[in-house]
């Protein structure tokens, strides 16, 4: 019995030392690690285990810190490789010394709300970071990047920059460059010096340049985009299909040719589709046996009649080309003007001024039945107020022209804020105007306000408001037009035929979404879609003060521009409909489309439920649409799609990702390229 109770009091003793141990660990860099976040919130030093040996890798990301670390006590750290505090609020400058830390490879202090420069004075360090992902930010300077020579890895995305930084042509080693979205103005030279790139993105900027000229080769990247910047020059159609519309939206004056050769010393002409350099080799041999220099003299110079009959043959051949490409431009222009089903009998716009009959209120009646009413006496009295034209004056009046007095030939749809009409406004404005049915009990200043701040949120992959009516108690929010209309109509509406381009008899003409739409058939266009939506709900949940909460990512409420570049729209627009959602109810809505775009079916329970069962069992393939097109890595590319999928529609909110690490996720699968930082 006394051997039993020494036995339970030696137990315990060693139990208690053990954990005196723990508690007061002498570990030098726990100690330092523990210093350095002392004064950051929500940080628990549990989550900082003990080592026997020095620290190598600090992994705090995703953990809700706010405040600034102490970055000095992190500097005495001798073995530091890895530093990963991403997707936390965390703020304050980063100093210079902690770009010289001696055996720093991997930083990524993606998602926060770190601000200042980045680097050191040319001379004054060198930095062994390999991989570098500072995205999400409020950085506004890169400093000299000459010293920053291992670099693989470089993502500054979502940042204030405003020029590139010096020295990044000096940067040899860069495989992957993303600098999208940092209010970058300037020239793209520098970038040209980059051979090794594999991945670069330079969208939503103000860049110049001229395309392929201050450019990388091609030949290396997998993954490319410049839209949105003001470039000049040409591309080539299979450059176009091989990187897609999207890389290229709105990225300048781009002209597109058959042939191309990327020697930067041949001159490209935009207008023809394929143009020889006169200093080119490889010409066809000349006969040697004739002597191709022109003599003095010639002893049998051409006539008056031979110079006449060239002259007119060559006049009626430019006549009748010029003919034929005349004729070929109209009907274009007229198969455009009727192009998808959106363009439901286009409102006909008369120069002549229009006239109203009698007095308000004026009510309107959609095709569902229901109505909406207008109460003001006089519709030029409500002003249109348009955020991208502030000069144009326009009111409800003009908005009941464009529309044929809100006719159901108007009636683009009836969703659920109310009904949205197709308007061409004076001076060839495109708009549709959507009725807000839930703001009818909300005051004229509480909605000035929230267009107001609707209006603030910019991005490529949203569908912006350009402009607003208060015309009694009905609000009305003016949207740029989107010519291919919303993702379910392009997934699911397939006409039974085709329609003939040149039959004029009907109102209504339907654009052929049929199984043969070559966009409809490439994977790499629904991948292009898929990573645009991810983006602009990133940037709602991620790249905001306070995370912006959609509430409805449905299908219809996502628009595709001419390129088929998505577009998120009905934003803020049913604030009490979001009032209980949150960023994971938006992920779960997120991971819906996504399956929709894979299997080509409707995100019904059904179809989701199915989805995650095949994936699950290891059979995602039996899955996807079958009327994709199957080719390289397409098939296991679709499958790891379909596992995002399949995450983000988790049946616990708490382990769905991020909007954040979704986009990561899409944005590694298709093309491979050097992965980032998670």
């Amino acid at each position: 019995m006394n051997l039993l109770a020494c036995f339970i009091k030696t137990l315990l003793l060693t139990t208690l030392f053990t954990l005196s141990q723990s508690r007061n660990c002498n570990n030098t860099d726990h100690l330092l690690i523990l210093k350095a976040f002392a004064s950051v919130s929500n940080f628990n030093s549990s989550w900082i285990h003990c080592p026997n040996t020095s620290i190598s890798e600090i992994n705090l990301s995703s953990r809700n810190l706010i405040g600034t670390p102490s970055w000095n006590f992190i500097k005495n750290m001798s073995h530091l490789h890895t530093i990963n505090l991403s997707n936390n609020s965390l703020k304050g400058y980063i100093p210079t010394w902690f770009w010289s830390i001696p055996t720093l490879t991997q930083v990524n202090l993606s998602n926060n709300k770190l601000g200042g420069s980045i680097g050191f004075e040319s001379g004054s360090g060198f930095s062994t970071i390999q991989a570098l992902n500072l995205s999400f930010n409020r950085f506004t300077n890169l400093a000299h990047l000459t010293n920053f020579s291992n670099l693989y890895v470089l993502d500054m995305s979502h940042n204030n920059l405003k020029k590139l930084p010096f020295g990044l042509n000096t940067l040899k080693k860069l495989q992957h460059l993303d600098i999208s979205t940092c209010n970058i103005s300037g020239h793209s030279k520098p970038i040209s010096d980059l051979n090794n790139l594999n991945y670069l993105d330079l969208s939503n900027n103000h860049l110049t340049g001229t395309f392929p000229n201050d450019f990388p080769p091609l030949s290396n990247i997998k993954f490319f985009n410049i839209s949105f910047n003001n470039f000049t020059g040409s591309f080539p159609y299979d450059k176009l299909q091989r990187f897609g519309n999207s890389s290229f939206t709105n990225s300048g004056m781009l002209f597109k040719v058959s042939n191309f050769s990327t020697n930067h010393t041949t001159t490209h002409h935009p207008r023809n589709k394929t143009y020889i350099n006169p200093h080119d080799h490889n010409k066809p041999h000349q006969n040697l046996d004739k002597d191709p220099t022109p003599t003095k003299k010639d002893p049998k110079p051409r006539s008056k009649k031979n110079l006449l009959f060239i002259t007119i043959i060559s006049s009626s051949s430019i006549l009748f080309l010029l003919s034929i490409s005349t004729c070929i431009c109209f009907i274009v222009r007229k198969r455009r003007t009727k192009r998808t089903k959106w363009a439901i009998s286009k409102p006909v716009h008369n120069p002549q001024p229009f006239k109203i009959e009698k007095s308000g209120p004026f009510s309107f009646e959609t095709e569902s039945g229901s109505s909406w009413v207008v109460d003001v006496r006089e519709p030029s009295s409500a002003a249109v107020v348009m955020f991208e034209k502030p000069l144009m004056s326009f009111s409800f009046k003009d908005l009941m022209g464009a529309t044929s007095q809100f006719g159901k030939e108007s009636l683009l749809a009836e969703g659920r804020c109310g009904p949205v009409y197709r308007a061409v406004l004076p001076g060839e404005i495109h708009v549709a105007v959507k009725v807000l049915e839930s703001a009818r009990g909300m005051s004229h200043r509480d909605a000035v306000c929230m267009f107001e701040e609707l209006s603030k949120l910019k991005h490529p992959n949203l569908l912006p408001i350009s402009g607003y009516c208060i015309a009694g108690n009905e609000k009305l929010v003016l949207y740029e037009f989107m010519a291919n209309g919303d993702l379910h109509r392009w997934l699911q509406e397939l006409p039974t035929g085709k329609t003939d381009v040149e039959d004029w008899s009907t109102d209504t003409w339907e654009y052929p979404l049929d199984s043969s739409s070559p966009e409809k058939m490439e994977w790499r266009t629904r991948h292009n879609i898929a990573v645009g939506i991810a983006r602009g709900l990133a940037y709602l949940h991620h790249a905001q003060s306070v995370p912006i909460i959609h509430g409805h990512l449905v299908p219809s409420n996502i628009l595709l521009s001419d390129y088929l570049d998505p577009r998120i729209a009905d934003i803020g627009l049913s604030r009490d409909r979001v009032e209980s959602q949150t960023t994971a109810s938006d992920v779960y809505s997120f991971g819906v489309v996504l399956i929709g775009l894979l299997t080509g079916e409707t995100g019904s329970n059904e179809t989701v439920a199915r989805a995650r069962k095949l994936v699950r069992e290891g059979r995602g393939v039996d899955a996807l649409d079958s009327r994709l097109r199957l080719g390289d890595n397409s098939v296991s590319e679709m499958v790891e799609c379909l596992r995002v999928g399949y995450l983000c529609t988790a049946e616990t909110p708490g382990k769905r990702p991020t909007m954040q690490q979704v986009l990561g996720m899409l944005k590694d699968i298709h093309p491979a390229v050097t992965p980032e930082l998670n």
